[in-house]
């Protein structure tokens, strides 16, 4: 019977066997996420999450999706039924960091006894109402800190979370940038 090594909660010899695979197969590593997304009222909007493509075939494994609900806060016309994007975006951001550090730090056999982290991004408004037109409309900036407890040495801890923003997909699409089209179905309706 073999004993399954588990560190920080990660399954290490799935881990490296996964890492294996990609390495025998790179087109295992290919995925496709998707999410839809239907408008409720005012700023308020839902989203749901479910299947994916990935490690070479449709993944139909989830058997609920997810369900996120968008809205603005009072401050800006909405009625707080949900976070808004911008926030989740941050959420994006500290689950990423969170898990490419946790899964890197598995894979080096360093412990963790405890990881948390605070985020924070000032945006400005004038942006997304488009005056005047040079300021940007998303983040200028985004600041996290992360709290870890470890047995590990300080410099070791630093070093997987410059890892993990190097690694961490959210953070390369933010920080690299990322080609984002934007377009109309060919079956767009008329309101009559």
């Amino acid at each position: 019977m073999t004993e399954i090594t588990i560190m920080n909660g990660v399954n290490t010899e799935k881990l490296f066997g996964t890492i294996d695979a990609i390495k025998e197969m790179p087109s295992l590593a290919k995925f496709n996420f998707r999410a839809t997304n239907k408008w409720i009222n005012g700023g308020h909007n839902r989203s749901t999450i479910k299947d994916f493509y990935g490690a070479g075939q449709e993944d139909t494994s989830r058997k609920i999706p997810f369900v996120v609900d968008n809205d603005e806060p009072a401050v800006l016309l909405g009625e707080d039924k949900g976070a808004n994007p911008v926030e989740y975006l941050l959420h994006g951001l500290a689950g990423c960091l969170t898990s490419s550090l946790v899964y890197h730090a598995a894979a080096q056999g360093v412990k963790l006894d405890e990881v948390e982290s605070t985020l924070d991004g000032d945006i400005d408004l004038r942006g997304l109402l488009n005056f005047p037109e040079n300021i940007p409309s998303g983040y200028q900036n985004i600041r996290v800190t992360f709290r870890i407890k470890s047995e590990a040495p300080r410099e070791k801890i630093e070093e997987l979370c410059r890892l993990a923003k190097k690694v961490s997909p959210v953070c390369n699409s933010l920080t690299q940038g990322v080609a984002v089209e934007v377009k109309l179905a060919d079956a767009a309706t008329k309101s009559a």
